[in-house]
């Protein structure tokens, strides 16, 4: 949790080792026919369904007027309502807060300053909870059996920090629970919703506060160093000093444990992986037992707790098939009725309802039935030794039916970058393969889940030992003969658009083009221009990225790549979004500035209804047919398009 913490902070935004020398050829199989930015890019026709608590009706999001809003009908009706009505960006989340009322999410042109909005399901008594203008609502628990509160947290007492209150979703009444001291930058609630947990920081240590009742103060059960993780991930069922956690203490790899908050010590170590970190445990609300552990290789990998669970999870596979992964996104509160997402590396994916007393599998939905399956390109778990003997995992996805020999290749850094890459459906990388690119992608050091030393080993060493392991990816793929030495590209966004500036700077000859999509260009201002609520973990990015006011400086300066933009010999293009509250503006704007100062043309997408990323479909469109294009008007030897 603690590195989902540092993940959402930071973003600006093991499969065994295959022999990749053994690639099929693919001659079996035809060339898959081009298909339109369109079908790869739009909205669904409908997705992100839920049900209501009592299971009578169900919501999912489709489009009106281009933009994805909320829907409901009654299970056994076809009569549908559409109970949202915005026209200006996606929402962003919502969720069922009772039979009646549901409760959504949105932000102004992707500032992130998010509102938390109440709605009927028959569109009536449509409420703004939280109408602060700079202000930036967070749901600390959604209150499952109390149908007219939720607990949030606001930043709107000090832009910095989060104060926790308890909002009635009917009226918008707020009660402050605990006024923030300053220092606190979590908060958690028990089974009950009652406010338990206090995480506290200075910046570089983090402390655990508890207590036994919301009539008792808060006190300090353990505090560690940032790059150790404790993170409680709920309480045992009956409420009491015990939690079970997250936790790197004492190991590498992080495993679920139980722990005693009133003794501070672990008590049972319930499962822990060798090889990668744990994502997390599920529960059951109703039966109230603990069902599965979700670690993540090459895929997702579950350790059932709770026969019912994995008996759902098989008959799962025994009906739809082993090649899915699956989730189930909601059930209502009796727990007999269940929604569920399968997908693969081909499928955007499915829905589908299942009722445990009827034992019927109902197909619901194909979030994106245009696509044929038998197109798409298979996304193929490799491991690479980096120059220093480290184990690179990442992904590689080939064109189908190409000889997987001097290929064009874009290399696809992920964002965060203490983030990771996973096996699943991406429409980036397949839109790619469709135009004859192979596409990859790696999980370069200091990408979460590969336990704490592998994460640690990114310290301030942005530029340099994390942008050597893409470099490497790159010569190993040269090696295997798979990739055309002159015709590689390198796209990312976020940290990817930094790995993106550094690789045309720090290797210009390596790469023909480059894309940068709201990405660091400068480590000086990106550090100056961190949102407010980022303040209380300054001392920690200057841990993990540099301290601009102390020797740093130059290496900062040296892995900053709008100083070295006269190095650069690749075409590049740059897109933005005017309101990132993340990677500002500023941070492309600066290197589009150096660039044309510098005499070399550079392609500028700037978008001034975006954010960190592009939401709305049409500017999706705009900026992926002028990708395609830039790649291919700058290639040495032209892909078709």
């Amino acid at each position: 949790m603690r590195k989902l913490l540092l993940f959402s902070l930071i973003l600006l935004f093991m499969a065994c080792k295959e022999d990749t020398k053994k690639q099929p050829e693919l001659a079996e199989k035809q060339p898959a026919p081009k298909i339109s930015v369109k079908d790869f890019f739009k909205n669904s026709e409908k997705s992100t369904f839920r049900l209501s608590p009592n299971g009578e009706y169900i919501s999912f999001l489709a489009p009106y007027k281009d933009r994805m809003n909320i829907h409901v009908r009654k299970f056994d009706s076809d009569e549908v309502t559409r109970v949202t009505s915005v026209e200006d960006r996606d929402l962003s989340g919502y969720f069922w807060a009772n039979d009646d009322r549901l409760v959504y999410i949105r932000d102004k042109g992707g500032n992130e300053n998010f509102h938390l909005f109440a709605v009927n399901k028959d569109g009536t008594n449509e409420k703004d909870l939280t109408p602060f203008d700079g202000v930036r609502a967070q749901i600390i628990d959604a209150l499952q059996d109390n149908e007219d509160e939720l607990i949030i947290e606001l930043n709107k007492r000090i832009p910095q920090v989060f104060d926790p209150y308890r909002l009635n979703i009917n009226t918008g009444e707020l009660e402050l629970l605990y006024e923030n001291p300053g220092n606190i930058t979590g908060w958690q609630t028990d089974h009950d919703g009652k406010l338990r947990l206090a995480y506290v920081t200075n910046g570089v240590d983090n402390t655990i506060m508890y207590r036994a009742t919301e009539k008792d103060p808060f006190k300090e059960v353990i505090t560690t160093n940032f790059k150790q993780t404790l993170a409680p991930q709920f309480f045992d069922f009956d409420n009491g000093d015990v939690v079970y956690a997250a936790s790197n203490l004492g190991r590498d790899k992080a495993a679920i444990v139980k722990y005693d908050l009133k003794e501070n010590k672990e008590i049972e170590e319930i499962f822990m992986d060798t090889e990668v970190d744990v994502d997390g445990i599920s529960y059951s609300n109703k039966r109230k037992v603990p069902t599965f552990i979700s670690y993540t290789r090459a895929k997702l990998n579950r350790k059932f707790l709770d026969k019912d669970a994995e008996n759902l999870f098989k008959m799962l596979e025994d009906k739809l098939g082993t090649d899915h992964e699956y989730y189930i996104t909601s059930s209502n509160k009796n727990e007999d009725k269940f929604l569920i997402y399968a997908g693969n590396d081909k499928t955007r994916g499915s829905y589908y309802f299942y009722d445990t007393k009827t034992e019927n599998l109902k197909h619901m939905a194909d979030l994106s039935p245009w696509l044929n399956s038998e197109h798409m390109a298979a996304m193929k778990p490799i491991s690479y030794t980096s120059r220093d003997g480290l184990t690179i995992h990442g992904y590689l996805t080939l064109p189908v039916g190409i000889k997987a020999e001097n290929l064009p290749v874009v290399v696809n850094p992920h964002g965060g970058p203490w983030a990771r890459d996973n096996w699943g459906f991406n429409p980036e990388v397949q839109f790619l393969a469709n135009r004859g690119f192979a596409v990859l992608q790696m999980n370069f050091r200091g990408s979460t889940g590969y336990g704490k030393q592998f994460w640690e080993s990114s310290f301030k060493k942005w530029g340099q030992e994390m942008q050597n392991d893409i470099t490497d990816g790159v010569e190993w793929l040269i090696a295997e003969g798979i990739a055309d030495k002159d015709r590689i590209a390198i796209y990312g966004g976020s940290y990817g658009g930094y790995a993106t500036l550094a690789g045309i700077t720090n290797t210009p000859d390596l790469y023909a083009a480059a894309v940068d999509y709201v990405g660091v260009s400068n480590l000086f201002t990106f550090m100056e221009t961190i949102p407010p609520y980022w303040e209380p973990y300054k001392k920690m990015l200057h841990e993990m990225v540099g301290d601009p006011s102390t020797k740093d400086s130059i290496m900062m300066k040296q892995n900053s790549p709008v100083f070295h933009v006269d190095k650069i010999k690749a075409a590049l293009f740059v897109a933005q979004g005017a309101n990132d509250p993340r990677v500002v503006q500023a941070e492309s704007d600066q290197m589009v500035e150096a660039l044309r100062k510098n005499g070399v043309t550079v392609e500028y997408m700037l978008k001034e209804n975006e954010g960190h990323g592009f939401r709305n479909q049409e500017n999706r469109f705009d900026f992926y047919n002028s990708m395609i294009k830039f790649l291919n008007e700058n290639m040495t030897k032209k892909v078709k398009g």
